[in-house]
């Protein structure tokens, strides 16, 4: 579906150019000759972005600014002016703009610039589809990604969601295996009901077998009262087990009989307690693998393994890196009282080259210290993490990386041994077959302008 674009410029030549331009470039173009004729268009018909005029007779830009965004918030509009003063600019952006072009305009600035705005709008109606598939609550702006891989996973959720399936939920750390199980939740018929989340990795196995069905009062040493465990206080409900891939042996014997009876006993306890709970798992190890070291039982595996849905990790999805950055860079730029925009192209170049193997937390956690220590309206390289990069260096020259194992070969879905040019070129390659060979998509992934991405593909030999 063609992106709707309205043009309003009082220059009838200016105008006409530009809406030839965008016509060229895909766009279903409107015009407006002054700013009261392009409030009452945007009025009418629910435009996608707004490229507007400062300058113009009768109405002005800003006035015109400042109406459309009475009527649509939502709208990214665009501000054109001759006079690329700090005023202007801090007075447009303040008034709503989402960002402004200075005359004569540069039109490869002008197309990512008008691509990134249009980004916006589809990242917030992919969000909202997502949230109404899921149901209300369902908390879909955190779980972010337009990777082949995410829209299968989105696919996924909001098929398995509606059940009452139980669901073992796998994926590295950091990649968001709390969130599913949270959009699971909150898109199933328990959405009402509690979400109680257990971190079976950071109890023992005595205080996890409280935690989980609860204790009589005396069953040892310190239980003053009875207390009621997590799977209690999920019943109507969901339970979610974190790391199940580290419970006890005993532990596991018990679970296995709460998900086949819907039952619990309470340590101390003689006799059963009916609860109705439904369990969603999450698991960072390879469970079949671990069924056959002897470490879990197989039994437990096969009945928690009803539905499994695979996290991706970040390297297997580099299109989402600039959508999942930007999102935590607004997020960040607010909690820090900040004026931030975006990332510089070599900021964001840094970030497509990083390996993450913390993931998304990572990716979090670098983005946060970056708001932090950013002092003007772009992140630069410079206040990202440079390890990333120094260790993948180190791999391409075959020493180990900082912080691995004694093999010093961690998962680089490929690119470990690499040269960095290598990395660049495999990553450029990747993300235009994500794009099917849209080389402004590709541009507008990447976080370059086209003619970068251009310069690039002729210096690999790839143009």
């Amino acid at each position: 579906m063609l992106a709707n674009v309205l043009v309003v410029d009082d220059d009838a030549g200016h105008l006409s150019m530009l809406r030839t331009v965008l016509s060229g470039w895909g766009y279903a173009v409107a015009g407006a000759g002054e700013g009261a004729e392009a409030v009452a268009m945007v009025r009418e018909k629910p435009f996608d972005a707004v490229l507007l005029d400062v300058r113009m007779a009768g109405m002005g830009g800003m006035e015109a600014l400042a109406r459309i965004k009475e009527y649509n918030p939502a709208v990214p509009v665009l501000i054109m002016t001759a006079y690329s003063s700090v005023e202007v600019a801090v007075s447009a952006l303040k008034s709503g703009a989402y960002d402004y072009l200075t005359k004569p305009l540069d039109l490869d600035v002008l197309r990512l610039t008008l691509e990134r705005a249009l980004d916006h709008v589809r990242l917030a109606r992919e969000n909202a589809s997502l949230r109404q598939k899921l149901g209300p609550g369902a908390g879909g702006p955190e779980i972010i990604g337009k990777s082949s891989a995410m829209r299968e996973l989105f696919s996924m959720i909001a098929m398995v969601a509606p059940t009452e399936a139980t669901v073992l939920v796998a994926g590295e750390s950091g990649t968001g295996k709390e969130l599913v199980a949270k959009a699971l939740h909150a898109g199933s018929p328990r959405a009402g009901g509690p979400l109680v989340a257990v971190n079976c990795a950071a109890l023992s196995e005595t205080l996890l077998e409280s935690e989980l069905f609860g204790h009589e009062k005396g069953a040892f040493t310190g239980a003053e009262r009875r207390r009621e465990g997590r799977f209690m206080a999920a019943n109507k409900g969901s339970i979610f087990l974190d790391e199940i891939g580290e419970i006890a042996p005993a532990i596991q014997a018990k679970l296995l009989r709460v998900i086949q009876e819907r039952e619990i006993q309470r340590v101390g306890g003689d006799r059963p307690v009916g609860v109705d709970v439904r369990i969603l798992a999450a698991t960072n190890r390879d469970l079949k693998k671990e069924v056959e070291a002897g470490r879990f039982r197989e039994d437990l595996y096969y009945r928690l393994n009803v539905v499994t849905l695979t996290v991706p990790p970040l390297r297997e999805r580099l299109q989402d890196i600039p959508l999942l950055a930007q999102h935590f860079l607004a997020r960040f730029a607010e909690k820090n009282r900040k004026r931030i925009k975006g990332f510089t192209p070599a900021a964001m170049d840094h970030l497509l080259r990083c390996p993450w193997p913390g993931n998304v937390r990572e990716l979090e956690n670098a983005v946060e210290r970056a708001v932090i220590l950013s002092v003007g309206e772009y992140v630069g390289e410079r206040e990202l993490p440079l390890w990333e990069l120094r260790d993948v260096e180190r791999r391409s020259h075959g020493q180990p990386a900082a912080g691995t194992g004694a093999a010093g070969q961690p998962d680089l879905a490929g690119l470990a041994g690499m040269a960095l040019d290598d990395v660049e070129r495999e990553v450029i390659l990747a993300t235009l077959r994500d794009t099917d060979g849209n080389k402004s998509e590709a541009a507008r992934v990447l976080g370059i302008t086209r003619a970068t991405l251009h310069k690039k593909l002729k210096k690999y030999g790839e143009e």
